[in-house]
């Protein structure tokens, strides 16, 4: 199946939508030229609203970390946007809740046989880490976010497993200064080789 039609497929699932709040409206971006993709949780409700990815105060973070503009981080001939889950899950008692299991069994194959120029894969958040490192060797599933997140190198060129850059995470990321001092320069340059890559 040709890449507009998976996405439109997508676009237009409903596999979950008994356990969704808000109804379904998967979020998702790719083209078949892009060389980045970000795999991140689900989308929060300003992202179910509007139906753009990262489309608030955690993607505003999350485009300065990468060193890249509005137009470049949508620029979706480069960079594909691929969530764990492709719809709004709904409230717990301490945040969103986790990003529904269905999607990423259902549609991550298919997408990414579609996508055969990758070059890197962010990996934001435990849950896109779990799924993504799991067979990757220095990945241990009982290693908590932060041991993985310090791990980097490990993992690096092909993932780059972050934090989420949510406004929740700022005591986080003041007790890792780490974070920013270490990773984010080599996080930048390996965006921008790749993005200027041929």
């Amino acid at each position: 199946m040709p890449l507009n039609q998976l996405i439109t497929k997508i676009r237009n699932c409903t596999e979950c939508k008994a356990h969704l709040p808000l109804g379904c409206r998967p979020v998702v971006r790719a083209a078949s030229s892009a060389k980045i993709v970000i795999i991140g949780q689900a989308p929060g409700t300003k992202v179910h609203a509007s139906g753009i990815p990262w489309d608030d105060a955690s993607g505003d973070r999350l485009r300065m970390w990468l060193n890249l503009d509005k137009s470049e981080f949508y620029d979706e001939s480069n960079i594909a946007i691929i969530p764990m889950g492709f719809c709004y899950p709904g409230r717990g008692k301490s945040g969103d809740l986790p990003p529904r299991k269905e999607c990423a069994p259902l549609w991550h194959d298919k997408l990414f046989s579609q996508l055969p120029n990758l070059q890197l894969k962010i990996l934001v958040g435990s849950y896109a880490q779990k799924y993504y490192l799991a067979d990757q060797p220095g990945y241990k599933k009982s290693d908590t976010l932060t041991k993985t997140v310090q791990n980097w190198q490990n993992f690096a060129p092909e993932f780059f497993p972050l934090v989420h850059p949510s406004p929740r995470n700022q005591l986080w990321l003041r007790k890792n200064p780490w974070f920013e001092e270490e990773l984010l320069t080599p996080l930048r340059e390996r965006v921008e080789r790749v993005l200027s890559s041929v």
